[in-house]
C-alpha cells in the first residue's frame, strides 16, 4: 500500500471514528454537563444578588454544591466524565471537521482545537476533585495567580492586556452571535415543534447574550490588571458577577445576568437533545 492509499485509509478510519455513536453520546453528555454547571452558577449568582448566597458562583462553587447533595460524589463524577466527553468530541472535530458544509475549514478546526484544550483542562480538574486529589478551587484565586505569573514575564503586561482584549472581543462575539441566532444552524430545528423552537430561541438569545456579557466583563478587568500592573484587578467568574452588583444598576443587573446564565444552562440541555453532532 503506497503512502497516498495509507493516508486515505487513515482519513476514512478517522471519519468513521468521528461519526461513531460513542462520540455522539460523548458530545451530548458533555453538553448536558455544561448545562448543569451554567444552570447552577446562575442559581448561585441569583442567591448573591438577593443577599442570600455565600457560595462561590463559579465552577468550584458548583462542585462543592453538588458534592453536598445525595449521591453527590456520583454527580461530580458524571459532570467530569461528561466534560471529558466534550473534549473527545472537539478532538474529533479537529481531526475530521465538524458538522455542516464549512465544518472542515481550518478556522473551524483551530477553534475546535482550542475548545479541546479548554475542556481537557476543565474535565481533568473536575475529575481530580471527584477523586479527592485536589479541592474545587476558586476561579478568582486562579485568575489572580495566573495574571501575577504572566505579569512577571518579559512583556507580561502586554500579554495580559492582549488576553483581556481577546476575552472582551470573544464575549462580544458570543453575545452578538446569540442575538443573531447563529446557533440555529447547529440545531435540528425540523425535529422541533413551532412552540419548542420559540422556547429554544428565547433560551439561546437570552442565555448566550448573558454569557457573552460575563466574558466581556472579565476581559475588561484583565485589561485593567495589565494597565495598573496589579493582578488583584483580574477577576474570575465569581468576582466578575459580584462586580456587576456594584455598578449603577446595582443587584438588578446581577439578577438579570444570573438568570441569563441559568437560561444558557437550560439551552445547553436543548443543545444536548437537538444539536447536530
Amino acid at each position: 500500500m503506497d503512502a497516498s492509499a495509507m493516508v486515505q485509509q487513515g482519513m476514512r478510519t478517522a471519519v468513521r471514528g468521528a461519526n461513531h455513536p460513542v462520540v455522539e453520546a460523548a458530545a451530548r453528555w458533555g453538553l448536558a454537563a455544561r448545562g448543569l454547571i451554567y444552570l447552577l452558577v446562575g442559581v448561585l449568582a441569583l442567591g448573591i444578588s438577593f443577599g442570600e448566597g455565600s457560595e462561590q458562583a463559579d465552577r468550584g462553587g458548583v462542585l462543592q454544591e453538588l458534592a453536598q447533595q445525595p449521591l453527590g460524589e456520583a454527580l461530580v463524577w458524571a459532570v467530569g466524565v461528561g466534560l471529558a466527553g466534550m473534549a473527545l468530541w472537539r478532538l474529533s472535530e479537529v481531526l475530521v471537521g465538524s458538522a455542516g458544509p464549512d465544518g472542515r475549514k481550518p478556522t473551524k478546526r483551530l477553534m475546535a482545537g482550542a475548545r479541546f484544550v479548554l475542556y481537557s483542562v476543565i474535565s481533568f480538574s473536575v475529575l481530580a476533585f471527584a477523586a479527592g486529589e485536589q479541592d474545587s478551587g476558586s476561579s478568582d484565586k486562579q485568575s489572580r495567580g495566573v495574571t501575577a505569573m504572566v505579569l512577571d514575564l518579559f512583556a507580561g503586561q502586554w500579554l495580559v492586556g492582549a488576553a483581556g482584549l481577546a476575552l472582551t472581543g470573544a464575549g462580544g462575539w458570543i453575545a452578538v452571535r446569540a442575538v443573531m441566532r447563529k446557533y440555529r444552524k447547529h440545531l435540528m430545528t425540523g425535529a422541533m415543534s413551532a412552540r419548542t423552537r420559540r422556547i429554544v430561541d428565547l433560551l439561546g438569545v437570552c442565555g448566550g447574550a448573558s454569557r457573552g456579557i460575563v466574558f466581556a466583563a472579565a476581559g475588561v478587568y484583565a485589561v485593567r490588571a495589565a494597565v495598573q500592573l496589579d493582578p488583584d484587578e483580574a477577576k474570575g467568574l465569581d468576582d466578575t458577577l459580584r462586580a456587576l452588583a456594584d455598578t449603577s444598576a446595582g443587584p438588578l443587573l446581577l439578577s438579570v445576568v444570573a438568570a441569563g446564565l441559568g437560561l444558557f444552562g437550560i439551552f445547553s440541555f436543548a443543545m444536548a437533545r437537538w444539536r447536530r453532532v
